[in-house]
């Protein structure tokens, strides 16, 4: 097995809280694609866990959002692929990308959390989203004019992914790429030689995009040229980067922005049409161009907990073929919409009441993807009850017994655990449990009363009772 196909990498915290729930935590790297069934780690080992205890403690993973790629093998104390995972699909182009777990055991209630990143393997080539790019370039254009195409799509990342470009023939233009501030590489031709309607009418040209992967994978896309008369001046727009913002509620049609460009020449060749063009993400799918006035609408849906920015590239053309481009930015605002998800970890349906204060009787985990004020939740239950709530790390929380308990008084609790964020207005959830409160022998009999008297006639019959 070589370090490409499994690299594994262990790191272990572990800290003991003041009601006896051990917290520990694990890492391990994987590489995506792997087969199911493959060794992903020794869970008990790297957490210092005896076999037996995952048996007696009945141990379970717990996945909350996460989909259940893992599994733990309780016989060996080892995890294992349960399904196998695509990184692309869990992660897209988010780096790194990782699963987060835990390891439940109970008797007593001990919680672990598991870290598994997925590394990349270069098992996407860079493809172009159209078949074809079509330009009308005027035998004026002069040299140095400049014609942005559209960019590859590569789902890998790191060196795995899109890296360069090549363009032939290179008689009349020449490739130049320009790095951006997200990383990505805008890809323009530039025209180096003027063109000849009369000697060429029409070029064709093939744009390849490679990723460095080994195998190196590449992917292209045909450019059609048509030569067109004179047109003396290509549309400019007032600026190079339009920005924007965005609530994630906004609903389809609003407008988000007007970009705006000119052209200097009269008629046709002056009269100046809008597009969007092709975009690295679903960029061209969410927004659209008035294609005469330069106004960009929402025709799709946004949400914020998926994706917070938009970035795409307009095209402003005149009739005469000449083109100008500028990038427009919408950043997407969050809105409070999403309800706090409480998920029970691990709960105890029945106590002995002779268990003392501060014994953890329920674990829960709380999930709210908003960010900011509207994403921080505080966890309260109900009152008059022998038991509190407490955070014990980021998103979890235990509920003990805060005082002793006496069956006698009462047999049974129900717990209401409310959770609610700090958006305006406040989105809260609950949940209800109900503990069972079993006897111990911690009563003696007693008489009903201190002192008895009796009288005793002098003639009565032997073996009388007298009470």
């Amino acid at each position: 097995m070589t370090d490409r196909t499994m690299k594994r990498q262990v790191l272990m915290f572990i800290s003991v809280l003041s009601f006896s729930s051990v917290i520990g935590q694990v890492s391990y790297s994987i590489p995506e694609e792997m087969s199911k069934g493959s060794f992903v780690g020794d869970v008990a080992q790297d957490l210092g866990l005896d076999v037996k205890r995952l048996k007696s403690g009945k141990a379970r993973i717990y996945t909350g959002d996460s989909a259940e790629y893992i599994e733990l093998n309780t016989e060996k104390g080892v995890l294992l692929i349960k399904e196998k995972i695509d990184r692309e699909v869990i992660c897209a182009q988010t780096s790194p990308c990782a699963l987060h777990y835990q390891v439940i055991l109970e008797n007593p209630m001990e919680f672990y959390t598991i870290t598994v990143e997925i590394t990349d393997i270069n098992d996407n080539a860079p493809i172009f989203k159209r078949g074809e790019m079509k330009f009308r370039i005027s035998e004026s254009a002069i040299t140095g004019t400049v014609f942005v195409l559209d960019q590859a799509i590569d789902l890998d990342v790191g060196v795995n992914g899109l890296q360069s470009y090549l363009l032939k023939p290179t008689d009349n233009f020449v490739l130049r790429l320009q790095s951006q501030a997200d990383g990505s590489k805008m890809v323009e031709m530039v025209l180096q030689k003027p063109l000849d309607r009369e000697k060429q009418d029409h070029l064709s040209l093939v744009l390849t995009a490679v990723d460095g992967g080994e195998p190196q994978l590449s992917g292209t896309v045909q450019i059609n040229v048509n030569v067109l008369d004179s047109n003396d001046n290509a549309p400019s727009f007032t600026q190079k980067i339009y920005k924007s913002t965005m609530r994630e509620n906004s609903p389809a049609g609003t407008v988000v922005i007007t970009v705006s460009a000119t052209d200097l020449d009269e008629g046709s060749n002056g009269k100046i049409s809008y597009a969007v063009l092709n975009s690295v993400d679903d960029a061209s799918e969410i927004f659209d161009i008035n294609s005469e006035t330069g106004e960009v609408r929402l025709v799709g849906s946004t949400d914020f907990e998926k994706k917070r920015q938009y970035q795409m590239r307009v095209q402003a053309s005149d009739e005469g073929g000449l083109t100008d481009s500028s990038k427009v930015i919408v950043e997407i605002i969050d809105t409070n919409d999403n309800i706090p998800a409480i998920n029970i970890m691990s709960k105890s349906s029945v106590v002995t009441e002779d268990i003392k204060p501060g014994t953890v009787v329920t674990i829960v985990n709380i999930q709210d993807p908003d960010s900011g004020e509207n994403g921080k939740v505080q966890c309260y239950i109900n009152e008059n009850i022998p038991f509190s709530v407490s955070s014990t790390s980021n998103n979890f929380y235990s509920i003990v017994t805060d005082s002793d308990l006496d069956r006698e008084k009462a047999s049974e609790y129900n717990i209401t655990v409310t959770c609610s964020d700090e958006g305006v207005p406040s989105l809260s959830s609950s949940v209800t449990l109900t503990l069972q409160i079993s006897d111990v022998n911690d009563n003696a009999p007693v008489f009903e009363k201190s002192s008895y008297e009796a009288y005793i006639v002098e003639n009565n019959t032997p073996g009388l009772s007298i009470f």
